[in-house]
């Protein structure tokens, strides 16, 4: 035997283990199919099982355990040669006695007859080439059954094309086979080895994909290639390489969809385009199978010896221990070779040779001359890349889980053990490369705690930008990252990151929304505002439409409050109210310190934008003191002077950074698309900033109401009464009515307020035209409170607090109270002390309004008789009034004659003589209405007897009743007979009288009035709550009522 050559120096591994094969039957033994092995002709792997075929022509269909599930004879009286397996189709090409050449036969493995157990045959003809018979020393079947490819001994090659459209045609003819066609033919070299490279599943990154069927040709001194389907079949085959190789050493790579080539010197790989990677492992090859990613490569066999080059040969000496036993036995080498990460798998003796390799369900089978069966079994993944870690070979191992096709977080873990073993050897550049590949999958947190020392500061650098690259990056990391730039004083950088391109998202419509950039951009905000990288912090700020920190910045940071202004203008109306309504008015916030530094544009920039019209509504008229808005306009100067406002500006800063941290980043705002309706800004929230600037606020309450609704106060010459003139119809009404409700309402209560407020502070300056003018809206205002919508109740509590007495009296008008306008009077009366001696004193003011409102509202009078009565000077003042008091309290009967008594005996002011002469002739009156009142009793006391003594008369059995009627009382004509009589003297013809009625019908109705009376007299006698309640209301007269009704008397039931 021959010797071994060197083995190359290729990465060896024990990715695989042996195990032995046994017999499911007999333990001890190799499975029974295999103890016969010289008399095995060939084997296939399918998905079914291995197929084993004999030199007796027959075929075994082998099980999970090795025994045969079917056995059939598919060659009388010879041998298989070779066979072929593909969807449940099995080739077999084989010998058989009575027939010279070769004999092709297609078999349905999903199909078995149940009669002889074999499976149903679909096809059986002749393979031959010309008329001479040549052995078929090779076959190859496509995956789809279309193409079948026959290589002969003599160098030639036919082709079966639409192989599969021939079997399930539905055909029983055994022949019916396309015709072949030798599409190659080279007498001088043997077909070694026959292979389809299938069309591409799919479609690699920038090229098309590849759809036609190629066929690798082998001869033992060249490798040719046939377009089998596609553009251009038919044509002859093209040589692809110069290297053949013997019979059993090329195998088709499916995974790589090419040739694999072995010789003695090394492995070829070719594709349609020539050869392509080779590999120097030297050493003879018997036979060569492709297997997943590996190449199994069987050697002859050889004698061992110690001194051979091949390790594995070596150590198996070794092992042996019997130089003398192990010289006399043969063995073959089976090498497990990962061609695409170029790596031994596997290298492993076996004695007296190696017959065959076979494969089932990924699984590695040796099959050895003496007809032993071993399992290679692969190694788990994960026990592949435990070996490769604990001898540092991270790049192999990240190369082997890509090809074992390990998930991307597995092979971002083994980056972040390569990355951790670099930065342990101290190469913090080479850890990081690694650790840039775990971003996704392995927390920041892990590498940024490795980095955050002086000296690595570079490497965090490029990791977090990575971060911020991949769109990775929290508010942390951006932090981090600006930290480290302004911390370095790296402006370039800083620079660089700041104007970052940003990604544009395209929305359902096709259409790009807005730019968001790599980062958080309000982190970057934060961090650049804190650094006093101002300029960054406003650049980013105005770039991605951050209008609220850019005014931040601008107002806190540097105090540039006109370009603050500016920048609002710009933004248009529709931008700024959206600003506005989406988060916390900016305006709202820094209203105060804008309006200190520019009020008159502030105040316009304010009604522009509560307005709700654009800037350039037109301001209204005012007939108060010209604005400095006005002055301004006029070419006089009202600003004052910028204070220098570092300080100022750094208190602001600093804690307005206190709260960052905790405050809600801003989010983007929307861009509004054309003009739709929006929700005007409530001016309310401005309210508080004005409380410096009263002459401006008054400026922007009357431009709102104005521009808003319509509303103004002019007042004319000759009253106070307001008129309103409404401008034209705004085509935006409001979307929210009760808001703006609100809004209208509290901006009239406030210029209510300020009215009174700036009459007040005029008058003490002597300005009394002004201060008059403004008393005088403040009434317009109060007066028509329809034109101009305001709360009574505020304007009640302004009025007071203010001491606008004319305002008080017109509200408590308003509101129908008018005890109130009068105790007012009379708490003046009682408080005055400065009335001047011949003016108008709050006792007139009393009797004024008591004949305004007495004759609507009778209490009053009682009212005004005890204040006129509570001091002798008021009664002495006013003794006519109080007289002409009484007089009418006696005429309208307010009051008893006893209530005034009470009313005036409660103190000493007011004598009996003063009332004499009212009260003679009360008493006078009420004696005479007395003594009528006894006639009309006893007249009613006389009609009662006399009814009853009628009554006693008409129920006494004993006394007779003469009827002197002599005419019907419902006819009229002369009564005769038969007559009927009632006893209430009244006489009919009983023809007049309906039947069965027994009641005068004269007096029926009058006595049915009085019974139904009576009957709800009773009823209402048991509605107890109905008479209390009427007991509450009306008291006596009630009582009086109910026993003039018998209400109160015994219940006497109905006859």
């Amino acid at each position: 035997m021959s010797t071994a050559a060197a083995a190359p120096a290729w990465k060896q591994f024990s990715f695989f283990d042996v195990l032995p094969v046994k017999d499911a039957h007999d333990l001890g033994n190799t499975p029974e199919i295999f103890k016969n092995v010289h008399e095995l002709a060939t084997t296939t792997s399918s998905p079914l099982g291995i197929l084993v075929a004999d030199v007796h022509g027959s075929v075994h269909l082998l099980g999970p355990d090795f025994v045969p599930k079917h056995s059939w004879v598919a060659h009388l009286s010879g041998r298989v040669t070779h066979m072929a397996e593909n969807k449940g189709i099995l080739i077999t090409l084989g010998e058989e006695e009575k027939v010279r050449v070769p004999l092709l036969k297609v078999w349905d493995l999903e199909h078995f007859d149940k009669r002889t157990g074999s499976p149903i045959l679909l096809r059986s003809v002749k393979a031959q080439v010309g008329s001479k018979p040549h052995p078929v020393s090779t076959i190859a079947l496509s995956a789809s059954l279309s193409h079948l490819a026959i290589g002969f001994g003599d160098g030639s090659v036919q082709l079966y094309r639409h192989l599969d459209q021939s079997l399930f045609s539905g055909s029983n003819n055994l022949t019916s086979l396309p015709k072949p066609k030798t599409i190659h033919d080279s007498p001088a070299e043997p077909i070694t080895g026959l292979g389809f490279r299938e069309p591409s599943a799919e479609t690699l990154k920038g090229e098309k994909q590849d759809t036609t069927l190629h066929l690798f040709i082998v001869t033992t001194n060249r490798v040719l290639c046939y377009l089998a389907s596609g553009k251009g079949s038919g044509s002859p085959p093209i040589v692809v390489d110069e290297v053949g190789s013997g019979l059993g050493c090329a195998a088709m790579s499916p995974r790589s969809r090419e040739m694999v080539i072995a010789r003695d010197e090394a492995i070829y790989m070719c594709g349609p385009e020539g050869r392509g990677p080779c590999f120097a492992y030297e050493g003879p090859k018997s036979n060569i199978y492709s297997h997943k990613t590996y190449i199994v490569i069987v050697s002859p066999p050889f004698t061992p010896k110690p001194s051979n080059a091949s390790a594995t040969v070596r150590n198996y000496v070794a092992r042996t221990g019997d130089t003398t036993s192990v010289a006399e036995q043969d063995i073959s080498k089976v090498t497990v070779f990962e061609a695409e990460n170029k790596f031994v798998a596997f290298s492993g003796p076996f004695k007296e040779g190696v017959r065959d390799v076979m494969f089932r369900k990924g699984e590695i089978y040796v099959l050895t001359n003496d007809g032993q069966l071993f399992h290679i079994e692969e190694k788990p993944t994960s026990v592949k890349l435990d070996t490769l870690f604990r001898q540092s070979r991270f790049l192999l191992a990240i190369s082997l889980a890509k090809t074992e096709g390990v998930d991307e977080s597995g092979i971002a873990d083994i980056h972040r053990q390569y990355g951790d073993h670099l930065y342990a050897k101290g190469d913090d550049d080479g850890a990081m490369q690694q650790y840039v590949k775990t971003i996704g999958y392995l927390q920041p947190s892990y590498v940024i705690r490795k980095f955050l020392d002086a000296k690595r500061i570079s490497n965090l650098t490029l990791f977090l930008q990575e971060l911020h690259s991949r769109g990775l990056a929290n508010a942390d990391h951006t932090t981090l990252l600006l930290n480290t730039y302004t911390k370095l004083k790296d402006v370039e950088r800083l620079d660089s990151f700041v104007k970052t391109e940003s990604h544009k998202f395209t929305g359902l419509d096709g259409e790009t929304s807005n730019e968001e950039p790599p980062f958080d951009l309000d982190t970057a905000i934060r961090v650049c505002r804190q650094a006093s990288y101002f300029k960054h912090a406003a650049y980013l700020a105005k770039r991605y439409k951050r209008h609220e920190d850019y005014l931040r910045v601008q107002l806190e940071d540097e105090a540039n409050y006109k370009d603050a202004l500016e920048y609002l203008r710009d933004l248009g109306p529709d931008v700024v109210t959206i600003l506005v309504l989406q988060a916390e008015s900016n305006l709202a916030r820094y209203g105060r310190p804008m309006l200190s530094n520019l009020p008159d544009e502030t105040t316009q920039v304010l009604i522009e934008l509560c307005s709700g019209t654009g800037f350039a509504a037109p301001p209204p008229e005012s007939d108060g003191r010209p604005s400095s808005a006005m002055k301004t306009a006029a070419g006089e100067s009202s600003q004052p002077e910028q204070p220098s406002g570092h300080q100022r500006v750094a208190s602001m800063r600093r804690s307005h950074h206190d709260g960052e941290s905790s405050r809600a980043p801003s989010p983007p705002l929307p861009q509004p698309l054309g003009r739709p309706p929006r929700k005007r800004p409530s001016p309310r929230q401005y309210f508080a900033h004005f409380v410096d600037h009263l002459e401006h606020f008054l400026q922007f309450l009357e431009a709102i109401a104005w521009n808003r609704w319509g509303q103004r106060i002019v007042l004319s010459d000759d009253s106070n009464k307001g008129i309103p003139r409404t401008p034209p119809t705004r085509d935006d009404p409001p979307l929210d009515e009760e808001a703006d409700k609100r809004d209208q309402i509290a901006v009239w209560n406030t210029l209510l307020e300020l009215y009174l407020t700036r009459s007040e502070q005029l008058a003490n300056e002597g300005d009394k035209r002004l201060s008059t003018n403004l008393r005088n809206k403040a009434i317009a205002l109060l007066r028509d409170d329809v034109a101009f919508p305001y709360d009574r109740t505020h304007a009640l509590l302004i009025c007071s607090s203010r001491g606008f007495t004319d305002g008080l009296v017109l509200l408590w008008e308003k509101l129908e109270m008018y005890d109130d306008i009068l105790r007012f009077w009379m708490e003046r009366e009682e408080s005055s002390t400065d009335v001047e001696p011949n003016g108008p004193r709050p006792s007139d003011q009393v009797m004024h309004h008591l004949k305004l409102y007495g004759p609507g509202h009778p209490h009053l009078y009682v009212l005004v008789l005890r204040f006129l009565t509570s001091s002798s000077e008021l009664l002495s003042r006013h003794t006519k009034d109080v007289m002409d008091i009484l007089e009418y309290v006696d005429a309208e009967k307010i009051i008893p004659p006893l209530g005034v008594v009470q009313v005036l005996s409660r103190n000493d002011v007011a004598s009996v003589g003063l009332v004499k002469q009212w009260l003679m002739r009360r008493i006078t009156e009420s004696r005479e209405d007395i003594a009528a009142d006894r006639l009309v009793i006893e007249s009613y006391r006389k009609d009662t007897k006399a009814k009853l003594q009628e009554v006693s008369e008409l129920s006494d059995p004993n006394s007779p009743v003469v009827f002197h009627v002599t005419r019907c009382s419902s006819c009229g004509g002369q009564l005769d007979l038969p007559a009927v009589h009632f006893m209430c003297k009244h006489s009919y013809h009983q023809r007049c009288l309906g039947e069965h009625e027994t009641e005068c019908p004269n007096c029926a109705r009058a006595h049915g009035l009085i019974k139904e009376i009576k009957r709800d007299n009773e009823a209402f006698a048991q509605q107890q709550d109905i008479f209390f309640a009427n007991v509450k209301d009306g008291e006596f007269e009630a009582v009086a009522s109910a026993f003039g009704k018998g209400l109160l008397g015994p219940a006497v039931p109905l006859a």
